[in-house]
């Protein structure tokens, strides 16, 4: 193992104090949309009474306070070793859920945190160094390699497949597509975010980076990125568990912004194949906490034992399983 950098333990605190008000949020939000459908048009139907409702809000400034912890560490730490210790709001929220949702989390589901916190803990001892970078146009060139811009290109066309063609027609139904669109955009998301993050960190250092193009392109790029994040999070919070949109959410963005990561940033230029290896497996360790979180979510309320994978009940049916 390798000595963690400065700015790594500065990434490390920032992700964790993120993660707690983030894994608090959705508990939050999702008693403000519980609300807001009682009494109007669901957000799951397109309805957006919840944005009356004290307790949604609430639950966004909670969200924003751990967005903004979580975009500092960005700038400090790889997007390797933040965007992982995600895994921990994920625990936050399923033991609030468990006992303010009453959505039950069992000796499995126990099991799966105990997984998330040791792949988390890999990750971090064996996490890369942050590339030194000197100015936002250093950013910019490296998002506008080939290999970037193949990948930029790629999410902005499925995710515009996902929103015209399947949402109308499985959106209610398979928490994939919902999931699907916030995880594709939240790579980019946080693309950008690190970018800002690196300027604001520059220009507080005393090279101012917003007189550059470059600093507000990306910071345009982070508000639309954002703006459909909340709106198609909001749909899925509200159509399905909450113990299940967390992981499911947490796996499918780590993985598109690891993937986003190591081509914009070449994470991996500068590590080893044991410390890679060592970085898969306690990814892969935190997918099987997350997958034990899933399976266990529904366990004692079926009479058939059949577990769903990544549908909700039918369309036309609410209830507390939800």
């Amino acid at each position: 193992m390798k000595g963690m950098s400065m700015d790594n333990i500065r990434g490390l605190i920032l992700a964790v104090s993120s993660s707690v008000f983030i894994g608090s949020s959705f508990i939050i939000k999702k008693q403000g949309l519980k609300k807001a459908g009682s009494s109007g048009p669901r957000a799951g139907q397109g309805g957006h009474s919840y944005l009356y409702e004290p307790w949604w809000w609430a639950g966004m400034i909670t969200m924003i306070i751990g967005e903004i912890a979580n975009f500092a560490a960005y700038a400090y730490a790889p997007a390797i070793l933040v965007t992982p210790l995600g895994a921990l709001s994920i625990i936050f929220s399923a033991v609030l859920a468990h006992f303010i949702l009453k959505e039950r989390l069992h000796i499995f589901g126990m099991l799966g945190c105990a997984l998330c916190v040791v792949g988390s803990t890999t990750i971090v001892l064996h996490a890369p160094k942050e590339r030194h970078i000197e100015s936002v146009k250093q950013v910019s060139h490296l998002a506008t390699e080939p290999g970037f811009l193949v990948y930029f290109w790629v999410v902005l066309a499925v995710v515009a497949v996902l929103i015209f063609r399947y949402v109308p027609r499985y959106g209610q139904t398979h928490l994939v597509v919902y999931i699907g669109i916030c995880s594709l955009m939240g790579s980019l998301t946080v693309m950008g975010v690190k970018a800002v993050g690196i300027a604001l960190k520059l220009s507080f250092g005393g090279m101012n980076q917003f007189k550059y193009f470059e600093t507000w392109i990306f910071t345009i790029i982070v508000i639309f990125c954002c703006l459909l994040q909340i709106n198609y999070l909001n749909k899925a919070l509200d159509t399905f568990n909450t113990a299940v949109v967390c992981p499911v959410y947490y796996v499918m963005f780590t993985t598109f912004t690891i993937i986003a990561s190591i081509i914009m940033f070449k994470d991996w230029n500068s590590q080893g194949g044991t410390e890679i290896t060592t970085e898969l497996c306690g990814f892969i360790t935190i997918l099987a906490g997350t997958f034990l979180l899933h399976k266990t979510k529904d366990m004692g309320k079926s009479s058939s034992g059949r577990l769903p994978v990544y549908t909700s009940p039918e369309p036309n049916t609410v209830s507390e399983s939800r």
